[in-house]
């Protein structure tokens, strides 16, 4: 192992926050707003790690903004929808069931190849429903040309690119509630 590994790891993790298009987590921040506003609901998805993040970053939606947020990854769900309809298409049934124009679906892909992913956002282009791409790897990817808003971060690491997400999301309810410290009592 390197000498140096924590601080070349922590530098690149620095690197891709500092990647991120500040224009476009602004623009982000307002569609939050503006859904909660509407009285619509935030859906968050993605797979392996990111469906963690999705689920952690919807509780502090809810409890901690204010804001209505959802990840719906129920095992059940998910299993009974790939199995019925393929995996590929578990995440589109599951808006077809759940969403509606006024809401705003957030997909998280590290590498933005994730086909469920992508037809989720080709649905959602379809049906009217705005929809915000947070993906790593490649800036044009498959994903990002789908989503009215993408936001990309310029690594290759899978780790690094979820830390990242996991970092947007979450600045997004620190803006929200006005502070980086608060109380789990809010």
């Amino acid at each position: 192992m390197k000498k140096n590994f924590y601080n070349q790891y922590f530098y690149k993790i620095n690197r891709a926050f500092l990647s991120i298009d500040i224009h476009m987590l602004e623009k982000l921040y307002n569609l939050i707003l503006k859904t909660s506003k509407s009285k619509g609901t935030i859906f968050l998805f993605g797979n392996g790690a990111n469906i963690s993040t999705a689920s952690h970053a919807a509780t502090d939606f809810t409890k901690n903004a204010k804001i209505k947020t959802i990840s719906l990854n129920d095992s059940n769900l998910i299993t009974c929808f790939s199995n019925d309809y393929g995996f590929k298409n578990w995440i589109v049934k599951t808006l077809e069931y759940y969403t509606s124009k006024k809401d705003l679906v957030i997909l998280l892909s590290a590498s933005g190849q994730s086909k469920n992913l992508i037809k989720a956002a080709e649905y959602c282009r379809k049906k009217k429903i705005t929809v915000v791409t947070i993906t790593g790897f490649k800036k044009k990817n498959s994903l990002s040309k789908k989503g009215n808003l993408n936001l990309w971060i310029d690594s290759k690491a899978y780790n690094i690119v979820e830390i990242a997400q996991m970092g947007i999301l979450l600045s997004m309810i620190d803006k929200k509630i006005g502070s980086e410290v608060y109380s789990s009592k809010l």
